[in-house]
């Protein structure tokens, strides 16, 4: 978010929540007292008093602001949903940041809101009675207590409409709510959409995948985009991982979902063309709603959501990376099996080496992430007798 600058070129960015200031004053009695005696709607002035029986809210931005300008539409969209269901009136006032009054008409032109006339001295003094810094700043005008700092601004973009009235009860209702989608063991309530009860599936659009075919499923949530090639890696391993399943017949018992994180539709397609597994569509805001509830913050990542509907684990990928489909069904429990069971077969190989008919130099036991088996041609991991010599390495059942 940009702290307030000289010139309009400040390249700082972060976001940031104006620190309240209110004392008992009301919204009109602060304005007033800074000489403000009229305010703008999108028709022209209105009265002061327009803000009386609202929640009242001051957008403090500017349209040379990138954060300012990603974030003004998805407060539009807030204010809009707010304000149709009619319960609880909300108002916000655009107080401008911007150096010219042309620049403060463009950006208002985006606003379904009111604001305060362009007037730079008077900006700057709200600004300073507010004590904001940083730009886009939200200041509610209300008593009850509030998230601070920067957390108002990312409540929004989080939740979206839900948000509102910006308190911190209301903060915390929602974590509880996401924790409740996330711990519930409930996999349709975690997985389906606002009048949706389907997946996606990649063959050409018209496939669909009932969300109550999975219950009772392991299934592996891969949150990805198509523009990271750690992402185009890591899908290779898990297609892999996911055909080695499919052809045991353990599809019956495990799904993967995709979650793409891609930021526009044709990122989207080219990502989910080809995969093999169903995934969640791009319109729909259970994306995002997901990797909040997981709390994403690197891709790739692979969430394990067990056969009860709870999270198993967080480090499918590790698993899947370290261990393919035997991994599955990608738990800690399962990698203490694992690395238990290579331990034992590691003191039955000892250290000593050993001699192979059909090669010339001694082979020593040893761990290889990928290997071929130069006896019976098959890919082999972990534990191999390998040459130091040469490049010759054999599965340790394949010894002659």
């Amino acid at each position: 978010m940009p702290s307030l600058p000289s010139n309009p070129h400040t390249t700082l960015c972060s976001l940031h929540l104006g620190a309240l200031a209110m004392s008992d004053q009301s919204a009109l009695d602060v304005l007033a007292s800074h000489g403000v005696t009229c305010l703008l709607s999108s028709h022209g002035q209105v009265p002061l008093s327009s803000l009386e029986n609202r929640s009242v809210c001051i957008l403090f931005s500017a349209n040379w602001c990138r954060p300012c300008r990603t974030f003004v539409p998805q407060l539009a969209r807030l204010y809009e949903t707010v304000n149709a269901a009619g319960e609880h009136p909300l108002e916000i006032l655009f107080v401008s940041s911007d150096h010219d009054e042309k620049a403060f008409d463009e950006h208002f032109r985006c606003m379904p809101w009111l604001a305060v006339p362009f007037d730079a001295s008077l900006h700057g003094r709200l600004n300073k009675h507010y004590r904001v810094h940083r730009i886009p700043s939200l200041v509610p005008l209300t008593s009850e207590e509030m998230p601070g700092h920067d957390e108002l601004i990312g409540m929004i973009e989080d939740y979206g409409a839900e948000a509102f009235p910006f308190t911190k009860k209301r903060l915390e209702e929602l974590k509880l709510l996401d924790a409740s989608r996330r711990e519930g063991g409930n996999l349709e309530r975690l997985l389906a959409g606002e009048g949706r009860d389907c997946l996606l599936l990649s063959d050409g659009g018209a496939g669909r995948l009932p969300v109550p075919h999975l219950v009772g499923k392991t299934v592996g949530l891969y949150f990805g985009a198509s523009w990271s090639p750690p992402c185009s890696d890591f899908t290779q391993q898990l297609k892999e991982a996911y055909a080695e399943l499919k052809a045991a017949a353990r599809d019956q018992c495990f799904e993967v979902i995709f979650v793409s994180t891609d930021g526009n539709k044709e990122e989207f397609e080219a990502g989910t063309s080809s995969m093999p597994w169903p995934f969640i569509p791009y319109e729909d805001k259970s994306r995002k709603d997901l990797c909040r509830i997981f709390g994403i913050r690197r891709i790739p990542a692979l969430i394990i959501v067990g056969r009860d509907g709870r999270t198993a684990s967080r480090e499918g990928r590790e698993m899947v990376s370290e261990y393919g489909a035997m991994g599955f069904p990608f738990t800690a429990e399962r990698r203490r099996e694992i690395e238990e069971a290579l331990r034992e077969e590691g003191e039955k190989l000892g250290r000593r080496e050993v001699k192979d008919a059909r090669h010339e130099h001694a082979l020593k036991p040893g761990m290889a992430k990928a290997y071929v088996c130069d006896s019976c041609k098959r890919e082999g991991r972990f534990w191999a007798l390998s040459c130091e010599d040469c490049n010759y390495d054999l599965h340790p059942t394949c010894l002659n």
